[in-house]
């Protein structure tokens, strides 16, 4: 697990799952900074942590589709936001990401 998750020791449940949100860059391609209450709330992140998988009504658990160091794509308003010291998170149900970036 990367050293951010790692910092405020956070463990998701079930089938939740901790992004790292990548911050937009506070200057336009034509040089203005733009204030946060002005930039888009960021749709990508970095998965620093996943929970164990939904529960199944047999007892089983369901497999996470995602891991720890995946880059993804989630909804713009899904989850809770979460900031520790300079670094925002997201928590979010798996069902909330919409896609796993691929280089």
């Amino acid at each position: 697990m990367p050293a951010t998750a790692t910092k405020f020791n956070i463990k998701p449940l079930s089938d939740k799952v901790v992004i790292e949100i990548e911050n937009d860059s506070e200057q336009s391609p034509g040089g203005i900074y733009i204030p946060d209450t002005a930039r888009e709330k960021p749709q990508r992140g970095k998965v620093v942590a996943v929970g164990p998988g939904k529960q199944l009504e047999n007892g089983k658990r369901e497999e996470m589709s995602v891991k720890a160091g995946d880059i993804v794509l989630f909804q713009k308003y899904g989850g809770t936001d979460l900031k520790y010291g300079e670094v925002e998170y997201k928590i979010l149900s798996e069902r909330d990401i919409l896609g796993v970036l691929e280089s």
